[in-house]
């Protein structure tokens, strides 16, 4: 009897287990099904297509070509110097380059066998933003590329124009380099000046007033401290040598300061607000910009410089400032050495000594002259 009950009572147990399972199940089941039903009735939003715009690119090239390329161009050459910040030559050779060996800037073919935009127009593009530091989309009606094809093209021209050309534009002096600065600072009334400021004095040799010294020294204003490598212009010059002095000194070293300013009126890119670049893209920017500008002062030196050098190739004997090609710069960099050049560099007595020779050197050189300053 026991037996009969307990065997009753699990199968009441196991129809109960089975009927709730099977009722949890169904309503699994009609809730995925309902779910996909409604789904399937719900509009499916249809993926935002890139419009696509026939600029006809080729007809891009042929007028950039006959407006500035071909041999009877329609601008002349100084509106291409104008609009380009450079000669053709020189930009006909950063073109050829690039086109050489940056695959971004050769012209393909696509896949229906069509070309793609040309060298000259994707540098030309890049050049165009740098020189008027304008937006993407501003070169699009005369060149024939869009927004994006645009920013691609400033960018892959700054990284060519570093990795070809920054090894030889973006260097230190060479020994020449140095040896044409110290004779510009020489005509100048300074010998031994190399103009702009640095973290280091070249080792050169040179006479002021009857002394020797041997290290090339900078001009500066009053921030810099009175070191042997840092000459700066006297405040309140009470005397005529003085003032000569203080006059030709400012005058010099205006030169340098103008420097980044000549920077900025060539790249307007490097004035103007750069909210869409990120900071490693600005450094590669600059280095681009520091890297033509120094490019184009090369291509164009001869034709505005106002100093002629000649004079010290052809007699020797009238420099008295000469760069030491004995002197290397790859010297050990124990504690002895560094501790010598640096007491060499701070010593106040030696910036005493040669701006003292240097007021009496341009007295000399220019004290006739002093009322034409």
């Amino acid at each position: 009897m026991a037996s009969s009950s307990r065997d009753i009572f699990e199968e009441m147990l196991e129809e109960m287990f089975e009927s709730t399972l099977y009722e949890s199940m169904e309503q699994i089941v009609n809730e995925e099904f309902e779910n996909l039903f409604v789904n399937r009735q719900q509009p499916t939003r249809s993926k935002k297509k890139r419009v696509y715009i026939e600029r006809d690119r080729e007809d891009g090239h042929n007028r950039l070509w006959n407006d500035y390329f071909c041999e009877n161009a329609t601008y002349p050459h100084h509106l291409f110097r104008r609009r380009f910040r450079m000669n053709k030559p020189l930009f006909m050779r950063i073109v050829t380059r690039l086109a050489n060996e940056v695959p971004f800037f050769q012209q393909r073919r696509d896949a229906t066998g069509r070309f793609g935009l040309s060298g000259l127009q994707k540098a030309t593009a890049a050049i165009r933003m740098m020189a008027y530091g304008c937006a993407a989309d501003a070169v699009d009606e005369y060149l024939r590329l869009g927004e994006s094809t645009a920013i691609s093209c400033l960018e892959n021209f700054v990284e060519g124009i570093i990795n070809l050309f920054g090894d030889e534009y973006l260097r230190k002096p060479t020994p020449q380099d140095l040896q044409r600065l110290l004779d510009i600072g020489e005509m100048r009334g300074f010998p031994g000046m190399i103009g702009s400021i640095d973290c280091r004095a070249p080792k050169v040799n040179f006479f002021v007033n009857g002394h020797e010294y041997h290290l090339a020294y900078y001009l500066t204003d009053g921030i810099y401290p009175k070191w042997s490598t840092f000459i700066q212009s006297i405040s309140l010059p009470q005397t005529p040598k003085a003032s000569l002095f203080a006059t030709l000194q400012e005058s010099v070293r205006k030169d340098v300061e103008r420097a980044f300013g000549v920077l900025q009126a060539r790249f307007a890119i490097v004035k103007n607000p750069a909210l869409i670049w990120d900071k490693v893209k600005i450094g590669k920017i600059m280095r681009a910009c520091i890297i033509l500008h120094n490019m184009i002062v090369e291509d164009e030196r001869d034709g505005y410089t106002q100093f002629d050098v000649s004079e010290f190739a052809q007699v020797e004997s009238s420099r008295s400032s000469h760069v030491d090609f004995m002197y290397s710069t790859d010297m050990p960099s124990n504690t002895g050495n560094l501790m010598a050049i640096r007491t060499r560099l701070r010593d106040r007595n030696i910036h005493e000594q040669l701006k003292n020779d240097l007021v009496e050197h341009i007295w000399r050189k220019f004290g006739t002259r002093q009322n034409n300053y």
